[in-house]
C-alpha cells in the first residue's frame, strides 16, 4: 500500500471527514485531498501529526514517506536498482 492510500483508509476506517484531520494536522483540508490523491507528498512534520491523527504507527508511516522519497528519485533511471543497493549498503555501514 502506498501512503496516500494508507492515509484515506485510516481517515475513513475511523470515520473521520477531511477537515477533521487537517485541524489536527494544522492544514488546509484542500492539501489533505491532495495527499490522498497523491497530488501532493506531506512534509516530515506533517507525517508524525498524520500517525498521531489516523492513530497509525509512525515508523510505518514514515518508512512509507521515506521510501516514495526514494521511488520518485530513482523511477525511471536505468540504474536505480544499482543505485539503491549501494544507498543500502551506505545506510548500514553509517549505522556501525
Amino acid at each position: 500500500m502506498i501512503l496516500s492510500e494508507l492515509i484515506k483508509f485510516k481517515r475513513e476506517a475511523k470515520g473521520m471527514l477531511l477537515r477533521e484531520v487537517a485541524y489536527q494536522v494544522e492544514v488546509d483540508t484542500a492539501l489533505i485531498s491532495k495527499i490522498e490523491k497523491g497530488d501532493r507528498k506531506p512534509t516530515r512534520e506533517q507525517i508524525e501529526k498524520l500517525a498521531l491523527a489516523l492513530d497509525i504507527e509512525y515508523n510505518k508511516l514514515l518508512t512509507l514517506w521515506l521510501s516514495e522519497k526514494v521511488y520518485e528519485e530513482v523511477n525511471g533511471e536505468e540504474m536505480a536498482i544499482d543505485a539503491i543497493k549501494l544507498a543500502l549498503k551506505r545506510v548500514k555501514s553509517d549505522k556501525q
